[in-house]
């Protein structure tokens, strides 16, 4: 499964230096597949074809654009299975939820930005001119590993329906599937250089996108240290920055809630993706009163998870992606033992039955105070900490002591009270009731989780100028 070149100008080209790095299947710990690492020179190869393309790319009409994203989508379908079992391989997505999360909400995002492609005005009247919006210009995008697809396509499906051309660094931890997704694209049949992808490492080629000077934007999806890395390298040429980082995202189970399934939702909303999820509800904060029965809940929640392979369609959890984030996640359980915290399910080491691949125990801690680490830090692994608060005030204010704002959630048999509670809450999508992961709606932080938003309408905007025109008669 040797990836060696990198997708520049309409063409699978060899890199700049032959520099190969494995990629691990994190169930096995053992390499499958290897790719090359680019260098700047790869970067500015790739960022002087996109120039050239967005000439008369971005001249290109809606029509013409729409027929690109139709056969990509059609070629997407085709392919849904091989890139969930590539997404499988590896980052170690249980195969049914790569096929029915990982792979379809990629689809579903050049699916959305077809419809909104289809009926959107790029030009209307305003006052005594005309207000026009135009494609930005050429993209770099840099995007992880947790959702290797999703959202490299929430990125590059708006940017082509708006007239971009681009410039993708998949993560190189998990790169496989959006190269599959570049054979895609090139079958699509889109001019040279609109669509380009060079492999390689965050200080390497990450920073050489974030920089390049015939790059106008650069979107980034990952750690709020790395982002502000990317916002750095870019202000030297001023480009639009769009960034989704880190999240600490808070659960308000209200008095009011049927509290044993807004625990046991609340858990299985955690680990979702092996907890390996920026809006992931780490933070359940219960009434003091509550705390006993939130246990008993977390507990019989954490008994219904079943991990193992997950090339097993019955595997509900695999392995978290790498020895690494293993190391960092067991660190972090470790240190909320040692704070104080109360064990309430699962703890350091492996699963007993599991002794290969990074698989970590399912972990529920309780008696959390907002000060302790585990409060406090992204953990990125499926450990959830359960706070108490007294009154509804406090919720809210532990809910917003963080320096996070991707997301929050709030549960209350009384919708209204719920949306009150939604609206004091600092965070860019608020989920009542357990409510579904809508992608047509905007996605993004606030504070240091990010700025611009991601997905449907305002997703599309992101990749647009305004441009006022004055003295063109009505």
């Amino acid at each position: 499964m040797d990836k060696l070149q990198f997708y520049i100008d309409g063409q699978w080209v060899d890199p700049a230096v032959p520099l190969t790095i494995g990629v691990t299947n994190p169930a096995t710990e053992e390499s499958f597949a290897r790719i090359s690492l680019g260098t700047r020179e790869d970067v500015d190869r790739a960022a002087r074809a996109a120039r050239r393309a967005f000439a008369t790319y971005s001249e290109s009409s809606v029509d013409e654009r729409l027929g690109y994203l139709d056969k990509i989508i059609r070629g997407f379908r085709a392919h849904l299975p091989e890139l969930a079992r590539l997404m499988t391989l590896e980052m170690g997505s249980p195969i049914t939820f790569s096929t029915e999360r990982q792979a379809t909400v990629a689809l579903f995002h050049f699916e959305e930005v077809v419809r909104v492609l289809s009926s959107y005005e790029f030009e209307h009247r305003m006052g005594v001119g005309i207000v026009r919006r135009e494609p930005i210009g050429v993209c770099g995008f840099i995007t992880p590993w947790n959702w290797p697809l999703n959202q490299v396509a929430s990125k590059v499906a708006p940017a082509l329906a708006a007239g971009c051309t681009v410039v993708l660094k998949p993560s190189e931890i998990a790169p496989l599937s959006s190269m599959l997704l570049a054979e895609i694209i090139d079958d699509a049949g889109l001019p040279p250089g609109v669509f380009n992808l060079v492999n390689g490492d965050g200080p390497t080629v990450g920073e050489a996108i974030a920089g390049h000077p015939e790059i106008d934007m650069v979107s980034f999806t990952g750690s709020t240290a790395a982002g502000v890395r990317v916002a750095k390298l870019a202000a030297d040429t001023v480009k639009r920055v769009a960034q989704e980082l880190g999240g600490k995202s808070a659960n308000i189970i209200l008095m009011d809630a049927d509290l044993e399934a807004s625990v046991q939702a609340g858990v299985h909303a955690c680990y979702t993706n092996a907890g390996q999820n920026c809006q992931s509800p780490t933070r359940m904060l219960v009434h003091r009163s509550k705390r006993e029965q939130a246990f008993e809940a977390a507990r019989k929640a954490v008994e219904t998870i079943r991990l193992g392979d997950p090339l097993d369609p019955k595997s509900m959890m695999g392995p978290l992606v790498s020895q690494q984030q293993f190391d960092k996640v067991q660190n972090l359980i470790q240190t909320g033992i040692k704070e104080g915290a109360t064990l309430v399910a699962g703890g350091p080491g492996r699963p007993a039955e599991l002794n290969l691949g990074y698989y970590v125990r399912p972990t529920v801690f309780g008696d959390v105070t907002p000060e302790m680490t585990i409060a406090r830090e992204e953990i990125f692994g499926p450990v959830l900490s359960i706070l108490n608060y007294d009154t509804e005030e406090e919720a809210v204010a532990i809910a917003n002591d963080t320096p996070f704002g991707l997301a929050g959630f709030v549960q209350s048999r009384d919708p209204d009270r719920a949306r009150q509670v939604a609206n004091r809450i600092r965070a860019g999508r608020v989920y009542l009731n357990g409510a579904g992961f809508d992608r047509s709606l905007p996605f993004g932080g606030y504070k240091q989780s990010g700025n611009g938003r991601e997905f449907g309408l305002f997703g599309f905007e992101e990749y647009l100028e305004v441009k006022a025109i004055l003295g063109y008669p009505a």
